[in-house]
């Protein structure tokens, strides 16, 4: 496995026109990539529906409940970060629960001016302090995806030696939404390069979608973040799942033998978005379901497609996986699974498992500030999703919003 980067030794420089974290999108203007890195500014501009197969939202799948699962860590924690703002710092820092700015993220560079506090521009007991809020919200299977994203943000800066404004370890913005008094409902948004995580608390509720977590590449072989590695089994169980499925099955599921361009249909070629749907911007994706069912299934196909879904769910504290797993469960007969490319021990693919509360996308890239023209097993990129409205815990907060403030 080889690749170079762009800006480093006998490459070009890079081209995009990123300064401090920033896309300036004038010199993208009228191309395909200015129309895709702008769609979070166009999909905050229309009322939310959520993700779903066809414009209409499917009711009864979400119920506000007591879990007796307790937030007290989070609430601690964000508590303390916002005590020790100055005034003008949480003025950004801190915004309405309700406030449209939780949609308006992107895994790449935002062409507006982000909120919240930037990590890389406070002081470390703050910056430390953030990251608290966002560790007693995950597992530790979750804290230790986001942190090894996150690390290998710094790592491809210093590999590519440019952009060193913008690729590095803590080049993403935080945001409190809410007030977290362990009554009302609150929550948080960690938004940047290959790491966006939306984590909403309803009661004693926890909803993290949408979730975005990437790498370019997912490994670091050099410097201060070698060893560093993320989203393995993301592949690794996509792949057993893949090799699971017979020849006679593949009509069902099978959308292409190539992620190669000149394979692709014009509109999943792109360096940006790829193969995937319901990245950033897509709120209000209308996605007719595709693939082979989960009732087609053979009992250990099954096993495997539980396993692979678990990986994305144990990013959850355990007590919130543990019923995110039975509501999956309860609609896996239905539940889509499809798959594009090959499954060999290199080759670059794609995969989408989608059910009427779930959604994930799993992809593999082109270079963006790596040499490799045609998608590479190195660059990642998954995404999540709760479909039917309940992205952001919309779903959920309406109905705490009925019966509480009516």
């Amino acid at each position: 496995m080889t690749f170079r980067a762009l800006g480093g030794v006998g490459g070009r420089k890079p081209e995009l026109p990123i300064v401090d974290g920033i896309l300036f999108g004038e010199p993208l203007l009228d191309s395909v990539a200015a129309h895709e890195l702008s769609a979070p500014l166009r999909n905050v501009g229309q009322p939310y529906v959520g993700v779903t197969t066809d414009g209409t939202v499917r009711k009864g799948l979400y119920h506000l409940a007591d879990t007796g699962l307790s937030a007290k860590a989070a609430v601690e924690a964000a508590r303390t970060f916002l005590a020790l703002l100055p005034e003008n710092e949480r003025m950004v820092s801190q915004l309405a629960m309700e406030s449209d700015d939780w949609r308006l993220w992107t895994n790449a560079f935002p062409m507006w001016t982000a909120k919240g506090l930037r990590l890389d521009r406070i002081s470390g007991e703050k910056r430390d302090l953030a990251m608290a809020v966002v560790k007693e919200s995950l597992s530790a299977e979750g804290w230790d995806s986001v942190r090894n994203c996150m690390k290998l943000n710094g790592a491809l800066g210093g590999l590519v030696g440019a952009y060193q404004d913008t690729l590095t370890e803590y080049a993403y913005n935080f945001t409190i939404f809410g007030d977290p008094n362990g009554i009302d409902p609150w929550g948080w948004q960690l938004m940047g390069h290959h790491v966006d995580l939306n984590c909403v608390f309803v009661g004693t509720q926890l909803v993290l979608a949408p979730v975005f977590l990437g790498a370019e590449p997912n490994f670091a072989l050099n410097g201060p973040y070698a060893g560093t590695r993320a989203l393995d089994l993301e592949t690794d169980r996509g792949l057993a799942l893949r090799r699971a499925l017979t020849s006679d099955q593949e009509s069902a599921f099978l959308q292409g033998r190539s992620l190669l361009a000149r394979d692709l249909p014009p509109e999943l070629g792109g360096p940006f978005n790829g193969r995937h749907l319901a990245g950033a911007g897509k709120d209000n994706l209308v996605l007719p379901y595709e693939g082979i069912r989960g009732d087609d299934l053979t009992e250990e196909q099954r096993r495997l497609l539980l396993s692979l879904i678990e990986v994305y769910v144990s990013r959850l504290p355990a007590g919130h996986a543990a019923l995110k797993r039975l509501q999956i469960k309860e609609y896996l007969d239905e539940t889509r699974f499809v798959w594009r490319g090959k499954h060999d021990d290199v080759s670059a693919f794609y995969y989408r498992i989608h059910s009427p509360v779930l959604l994930v996308e799993y992809d593999n890239h082109p270079g963006i500030f790596l040499d490799n023209e045609e998608p590479e097993r190195f660059h990642v990129h998954t995404i999540v999703r709760e479909p039917n409205g309940n992205d952001y815990g919309k779903n959920l907060l309406a109905q705490h919003y009925a019966l509480h403030h009516s």
